[in-house]
């Protein structure tokens, strides 16, 4: 399972404006657990290639807590900048590697937030890039409170947040201290999300690494290698959102989706979930995926059909009855182009015609059924030796994979930067 909290922040009319996200280990977690690389990279890629940003956040801007690593441009911050508001930890130290990372975030568009801001501290170089600074309310000594905003007004570009609003007496000074902004659990407590995931393999996503890490990036090598790790795909389709904001842009083959991210954004996409190290999958479930995603294929291309779609489709629609989610929810978040969509959502066209095939084929009891499908496909024993086909193709893919992790070793690879 993945969660990712969010508290409300609210305007002074009592509209919700924004989320801040938050790491959290479990479902029943109230607080977060830790706050450091790891934290932010799990909620970044849950946010993002999870959930999809839209569901998280309702089509609201986001606050996100960075740690150094992040504000340095050690680790990267792969997305959109209208997207995001980047948050300065109070417990980061803003020397010059942090001062000089964040201006180049704030000259990127980015949009800068103090977090638990006080005066005195070094977070006060920042005042010039930052929008918004957020004043710890809780415990607070109200004439240091009010020392702080008369200070902040002196910066008539700042917006001030009252954070940790647990009181209507502070609820009430933070009103009357003109406070454009308000968050804390008198207003609305953190909402915990839970979705079930596909956690890409460490080992594919190291082989990306590499594939990309070449001057001449093979593109028909780099699709081969996503292609072979259902939750490497999946996450870069949902990705691929965070890569097109604003655009009207969709895809139908892995191909597609790595050229709407780019090579850049891949890279960037990748590394982070090596950061965040998601719990592995269970390796029946992947080959029941990859089994399916490319029985699919081999039918669509005996049937004269593109055979990326295919793929997709066949591996979408496996995630959706491996969660026992409907195809809708499991498209969350996933720009597919309109003739892949009617496919997944209501069985439609040729490409409906195969998924329906290749899942009645391999549920148990299974059989095509009365429908146009290709001539494979009304053939039990071409439909079987397809299916067959895909099984041998899945288990040279993974035993592979396994080979290569034995010879490597989980635990020998390091990341430069």
């Amino acid at each position: 399972m993945v969660h990712v909290g969010r508290q409300p922040i609210y305007d002074r009319d009592g509209a919700v404006i924004a989320h801040e996200l938050l790491f959290r280990a479990g479902a029943t977690a109230s607080t977060a657990s830790r706050r450091d690389a790891h934290a932010t990279a799990r909620v970044l890629v849950a946010a993002f290639t999870e959930f999809g940003l839209a569901e998280v956040c309702g089509g609201r801007v986001c606050f996100i807590n960075l740690t150094r690593d992040f504000l340095t441009g050690r680790l990267p911050l792969p997305f959109d900048c209208s997207q995001a508001v980047l948050e300065v930890l109070e417990t980061t130290d803003v020397d010059e590697e942090v001062l000089a990372g964040v201006r180049a975030l704030a000259e990127q568009g980015y949009t800068i937030a103090l977090d638990d801001f006080v005066f005195g501290s070094s977070h006060e170089r920042l005042l010039e890039v930052a929008t918004y600074v957020k004043i710890d309310m809780l415990h607070a000594d109200e004439a240091a409170v009010r020392a702080t905003v008369v200070n902040c007004r002196l910066h008539p570009h700042l917006q001030l947040i009252a954070e940790r609003l647990e009181t209507p007496e502070a609820l009430d000074l933070a009103m009357s201290l003109g406070f454009e902004f308000f968050q804390g659990h008198i207003l609305g407590r953190p909402h915990v999300s839970s979705t079930v995931a596909l956690a890409p393999s460490r080992l594919t996503r190291l082989r990306v690494m590499a594939a990309l890490s070449t001057e001449d990036v093979d593109l028909d090598e780099l699709v081969g290698l996503v292609g072979q790790d259902a939750g490497l795909s999946m996450r870069l389709l949902r990705a691929t959102n965070a890569a097109s904001f604003g655009l009207n842009r969709t895809v139908s083959s892995i191909r597609d989706t790595i050229v709407a991210l780019g090579l850049t954004r891949l890279r960037q996409w990748v590394t982070l979930m090596l950061v965040a190290d998601l719990t592995e999958a269970d390796p029946e479930q992947l080959s029941d995926l990859l089994i399916r995603a490319r029985c699919c294929q081999l039918l669509a291309e005996a049937g004269g059909l593109p055979g990326e779609p295919a793929y997709i489709g066949g591996l979408l629609s496996a995630v959706a009855d491996l969660f026992d989610e409907p195809a809708d929810r499991v498209l969350t978040g996933v720009p597919l182009d309109a003739t892949l969509t009617e496919a997944l959502l209501t069985g439609g066209g040729p490409l409906g015609a195969v998924l329906a095939a290749v899942r009645a084929y391999t549920a148990p009891g299974g059989g095509a059924g009365p429908r146009a499908l290709p001539p494979a496909a009304t053939d039990p024993a071409a439909l079987a030796s397809l299916y067959l086909n895909a099984v041998c193709w899945t288990n040279a893919t993974l035993s592979d994979l396994s080979a290569e992790l034995r010879h490597t070793g989980p635990d020998r690879v390091t990341l430069d930067g």
